[in-house]
C-alpha cells in the first residue's frame, strides 16, 4: 500500500480556521494508508489543539477521493516481519493505539469523515471519533483475517459491542460495509451524501446556528437505506453463535440461504490461524471494561503473530505484493490446527507492554 512520497505536501494537512481544526490523510494514490511519519503528524497536531484555546472541533478526511484511509501500510509490516525487526513493529503498533485510544479519549470533539474506503488502520482512526460521519461511497471493513491477521486498532472493541453475532461474523470475514451497515453495526452514526460534505465542514467552521456540532450534523444528516446485516442476522446470528470457527461452517453449510453457504466457502479459504484467533479475540474484547484494555489484547496478539507466525507475510504476499490470491496456510486446514493456538496467542506477552 505504500507510494511514493507527494513531493510537495506533507502525508497529513494540518490547518486550523475559525475554530476548526482540519486534519487530511494526504497520500491519496494510496488511498492515504497510514504510516508511522502520519501518526506522528497526527499525534502532534491533536497535542497541540488541546492546548490551544481558538480550536474547539477537528474534522479528520482523506485527500483524493477515494477513501479516508485503506488501512496501514501493510508492505512495511512484510518487510518488517521477514526481516526480523520485531521491534521495529512493536513502536509502530505502540504508537498507533496510543493515537486510537487518544482519539476516542480526546476532550475536544472529533468528527471523522469516513467517506469512501476506511479499513483497517482507518477503522482505528474513525471508528474512535466522537461523531462519525459515512457517506453513499462509503466502504467499512476489518479485512485482516483475508492476510492472515487478525483485527486490531480497537477494532474487537467495535466488534464486540456490534448486534448479535455480527461481530465474529464482520471479523472473521473481513465483510464490507456500507453506509447503512456501519450505522447499524455500530461503527458510524450518521449518514450524510457526499455532495454535503463541503456544506457540513463550512457550518462546523462558521458555527452556524445551532451550535453544537452534533446538532450541526444533523442539519446534513439523511436517512440511510434499510441495513442489509439486519435482513442477515437470523443466519448469521444462527451460524456465528458456534463454539469454534469448524462448528460455524458446519452451521453456515446447514443453512438454507446461499449467502451462508458463501460465507462457508469464503472462510473455507481463510487463514485458520487467523480465524481462530479472530473469534477468541472478539469474544474475549465483549468482557473487557474499555478500548483501552482491548488495544492491549490487540497489541498481545499482533506481536504474536508478527513474531512467531509464517501466516501473516504469507498472506500479504498472496494479497498485496505478488497479488497472486493463493496463499499457503501453515497450517492449511482447521483439521490440523492445535485446539490450543488460540489461547497460546491469548496469552502472548510482548515487553515493553503497550502502556508501558
Amino acid at each position: 500500500m505504500t507510494d511514493a512520497a507527494e513531493p510537495t505536501e506533507p502525508p497529513v494537512l494540518v490547518r486550523a480556521s475559525g475554530g476548526l481544526g482540519r486534519l487530511t490523510l494526504n497520500r491519496p494514490r494510496a488511498i492515504n494508508a497510514l504510516d508511522l511519519d502520519m501518526i506522528h503528524l497526527l499525534h502532534a497536531a491533536l497535542d497541540a489543539w488541546e492546548r490551544d484555546t481558538e480550536v474547539d472541533i477537528v474534522v479528520l478526511d482523506g485527500a483524493g477521493g477515494r477513501g479516508l484511509c485503506a488501512g496501514g501500510d501493510v508492505r512495511g509490516l512484510a518487510e518488517r516481519v521477514t526481516g526480523g525487526q520485531s521491534e521495529e513493529s512493536a513502536v509502530f503498533f505502540r504508537d498507533e493505539y496510543a493515537l486510537n485510544a487518544r482519539i476516542a479519549e480526546y476532550p475536544k470533539t472529533i468528527v471523522a469523515l469516513a467517506d469512501g474506503i476506511t479499513m483497517g488502520g482507518g477503522i482505528g482512526l474513525a471508528g474512535h471519533a466522537a461523531i462519525r460521519i459515512v457517506t453513499e461511497r462509503s466502504k467499512l471493513a476489518m479485512p485482516e483475517t483475508r492476510i492472515g491477521f487478525t483485527p486490531d486498532v480497537g477494532g474487537t472493541w467495535l466488534l464486540a459491542h456490534a448486534p448479535g453475532r455480527l461481530g465474529e461474523y464482520l471479523g472473521l470475514t473481513g465483510a464490507t460495509m456500507d453506509a447503512s451497515d456501519a450505522i447499524y453495526a455500530g461503527f458510524a452514526d450518521h449518514f450524510v451524501p457526499s455532495d454535503n460534505l463541503d456544506g457540513l465542514r463550512d457550518a462546523l467552521e462558521t458555527r452556524a446556528d445551532p451550535s453544537s456540532p452534533t446538532e450541526l450534523v444533523l442539519l446534513f444528516d439523511e436517512t440511510p437505506s434499510p441495513p442489509g446485516l439486519a435482513a442477515a442476522r437470523v443466519w448469521i446470528d444462527d451460524a456465528f453463535a458456534a463454539d469454534t470457527v469448524s462448528e460455524i461452517i458446519e452451521r453456515l453449510r446447514a443453512r438454507p440461504e446461499a449467502e451462508a453457504a458463501a460465507t462457508a466457502d469464503l472462510l473455507g479459504e481463510l487463514s485458520p490461524t487467523g480465524l481462530a484467533v479472530t473469534l477468541a479475540s472478539v469474544r474475549r474484547s465483549r468482557e473487557l471494561p474499555g478500548l483501552r484494555d482491548a488495544l492491549e489484547q490487540e497489541y498481545g496478539l499482533v506481536m504474536w503473530f508478527a513474531t512467531s507466525q509464517p501466516d501473516l507475510p504469507e498472506g500479504i504476499r498472496a494479497q498485496v505484493i505478488d497479488k497472486d490470491r493463493s496463499p499457503r496456510w501453515q497450517p492449511a486446514t482447521l483439521a490440523e490446527l492445535d485446539p490450543q493456538v488460540a489461547a497460546s496467542a491469548l496469552a502472548f506477552r510482548h515487553d515493553p507492554p503497550l502502556w508501558g
